[in-house]
C-alpha cells in the first residue's frame, strides 16, 4: 500500500493512493494538486549516508569509503511533495535522488540477516546539497546538508510488503523533464541491511527514523525556476521547485 500525509482544509490527514489523486481516511477523494504534500511518515532522526555509490564519489573526485560516511539532517530541512526549495546565493546547488529506508520498530543489535524485518517501508528522497560548502572528511555536509526545505521525502511511504527487492530499484531524475540522472540500488557500497547492522550496533534505531542511502552519479547544477523529478521504481516520482533565496549569502 502507498501511504501518505497531507494538509487539507487546514487539517492534516492519512492518506492513501487513488486513481492519480489522494484518497483522505474520510473516504474523499482530493486531486494531488489541492493539497499540501507533507513528509509521508512523522520522521524522527534522519541518518543520512554520503558517497555511498562509487560512481557518484568518483564524478566528485573523492575515494569510495571503506565505512559508511553518516550524518544527521535537522527537522527543518524536510519537506513534501510539490514542495519548494530555496537556491542560496552559490556556485552549485546539486538534488540527489535516493532511496529512504524507514525504519518501523526498536532496532538494536541487528544482524543483517534480519535488517528487513525492522523496515516499515521505504519513500523517494531528494536530498539537495549545497555542494560549494562540502569541504572534506573532517568537516562534511553539515553545511553542504542542513538547509531549510532541502531534503524531500515523499509522495508516498510504500509497505515493505509491495517492495519484494530494494536492492534492484532504478532510480531516475529529471530536471524540467530531461533525465540527467539514472542509476540502480543495486549499486550501493553499503546495502540496506549493512547500514541497519552497522548504525544499530552502536545506538537504538526507533520507529520513523529514516535512513537516506545516497546518490548515483550524475548530479546537476540547478536554478531557480527548475522543476526537479526524482523517481525511484515502484515507489512514485517527487517533484520539486527550485525558487530564488533573495535573502541568502554565499
Amino acid at each position: 500500500m502507498k501511504r501518505a500525509r497531507v494538509a487539507y482544509g487546514g487539517v492534516i490527514h492519512a492518506a492513501t493512493e487513488d486513481a492519480g489523486g489522494v484518497r483522505l481516511g474520510s473516504g474523499e477523494c482530493i486531486a494531488a494538486s489541492e493539497v499540501v504534500w507533507l513528509p509521508p511518515f512523522e520522521p524522527q532522526t534522519v541518518f543520512a549516508v554520503g558517497l555511498n555509490y562509487a560512481d557518484h564519489a568518483q564524478e566528485l573526485a573523492f575515494k569510495p569509503q571503506q565505512e559508511p560516511l553518516v550524518f544527521l539532517k535537522g527537522p527543518g530541512t524536510l519537506a513534501g511533495h510539490r514542495a519548494r526549495t530555496r537556491r542560496p546565493k552559490v556556485a552549485f546547488m546539486h538534488y540527489e535522488c535516493e532511496l529512504a529506508v524507514v525504519i518501523g520498530r526498536p532496532a538494536r543489535h541487528v544482524p543483517r540477516a534480519e535488517a528487513y524485518q525492522y523496515v516499515a517501508g521505504y519513500t523517494v528522497a531528494n536530498d539537495y546539497a549545497i555542494r560549494d560548502h562540502l569541504e572534506n572528511y573532517y568537516r562534511p555536509n553539515f553545511r553542504a546538508k542542513n538547509w531549510d526545505a532541502a531534503t524531500l521525502l515523499g509522495p508516498w511511504l510504500v509497505d515493505t510488503a509491495d517492495v519484494p527487492d530494494p536492492m534492484n530499484l532504478k532510480l531516475q531524475t529529471r530536471v524540467n523533464g530531461k533525465i540527467t540522472q539514472q542509476g540502480t540500488t543495486s549499486k550501493m557500497i553499503f546495502d540496506v541491511p549493512f547500514l541497519i547492522e552497522y548504525l544499530s550496533g552502536f545506538m537504538t534505531l526507533g520507529p520513523g527514523d529514516v535512513i537516506l542511502t545516497g546518490t548515483p552519479e550524475g548530479v546537476v547544477n540547478v536554478q531557480p525556476g527548475d522543476q526537479v523529478l526524482t523517481a525511484v521504481e515502484g515507489l512514485g516520482e517527487l517533484l520539486s521547485f527550485i525558487v530564488e533565496d533573495s535573502a541568502s549569502a554565499p
